[in-house]
């Protein structure tokens, strides 16, 4: 019987990537038809933030959010729905107001991070795991509020995606394990290549991997032109993987992708490896997720 990964399609972030790539969707109707065709396309998991439709910027509008559930659950196509509860993190530094942030700070509590996870109780979320430089940027999550948004997730019986972005990010998951925040077998995800984080390599993963508690799963993905190559390197070491434009708008050097075309080009690495991709309902299975 041939190995079977959970294929997730991270469908547009929050990023500066709408005036890079046209096929990055923006309204929650184009968020919500994106993750369809990820889905159609072999995707068991679409992961979704919300963007302003006017701006085309970061949204913590729950509006926003249950318009792309409500849409993506309203469709026929069946698909996992993975909800970020990262939030606002991001903090500027300023050299003018350097304890308040500059421009583009923007901080949210751990309570309303939580807000469209438990408002719309997806099957899975992210947790992101810990502080770290993204380029001349910090995102900030303090272990404390790290703790209360685990045990909120953790009320809301919505199954948290450890999102590790560095070595220390994955001692600190296995805490929130440690102290009975996380329940079930934990699910890890090594977030690569993101400037200043973990290197994406074998090497890395093969690290990260030999951290985790015996009874965890775990996926890595690998952002820009390390996107597709990180999906088979992942597979092969029993990993689930990941692709879509939050983390990388090309499918090759040149040529601007869609979720689409990201997960057909993902879907075709890992059959070439004799890799099938898991259906929802196999995963659901397979990771007691909520149904």
């Amino acid at each position: 019987m041939s190995q079977k990964v959970m294929l997730t399609a991270a469908v547009t972030g929050a990023g500066d990537t709408t005036t890079k790539n046209p096929n990055v969707p923006v309204t929650p109707k184009e968020i919500a038809e994106s993750a369809i065709a990820s889905a159609k396309a072999g995707a068991t998991v679409a992961h979704v933030h919300a963007r302003d439709p006017e701006t085309g910027g970061i949204s913590h509008n729950i509006d926003h959010y249950r318009e792309i559930v409500d849409r993506i659950r309203e469709s026929e196509t069946d698909v996992i729905i993975n909800i970020t509860s990262g939030g606002g993190g991001d903090f500027i530094p300023s050299l003018d107001t350097p304890a308040a942030g500059g421009d583009g700070t923007d901080i949210q509590t751990p309570s309303e991070r939580h807000e469209p996870v438990g408002e719309l109780l997806p099957e899975m979320c992210t947790l992101d795991c810990g502080s770290t430089n993204f380029g001349n940027m910090i995102y900030m999550s303090p272990t404390d509020w790290l703790r209360e948004q685990a045990k909120l997730v953790q009320d809301s019986g919505v199954k948290p995606e450890l999102e590790c972005f560095d070595t220390g990010h994955v001692r600190f998951a296995n805490q929130l394990v440690k102290e009975g925040l996380i329940d079930g077998g934990p699910m890890y995800q090594f977030c690569l290549g993101i400037p200043w984080g973990a290197e994406a390599d074998v090497e890395t993963i093969s690290y990260m991997k030999s951290r985790l508690p015996e009874n965890a799963h775990w996926s890595a993905f690998g952002i820009g032109r390390m996107q597709l190559p990180m999906v088979t390197q992942t597979a092969l070491l029993g990993g689930n993987v990941r692709v879509g434009l939050e983390d990388n708008i090309y499918l090759k050097k040149g040529v601007l992708a869609s979720n689409e075309s990201l997960v057909e080009q993902a879907v075709k690495q890992l059959h070439t490896n004799n890799i099938e991709v898991m259906t929802p309902a196999e995963a659901r299975e397979a990771y007691n997720l909520r149904k």
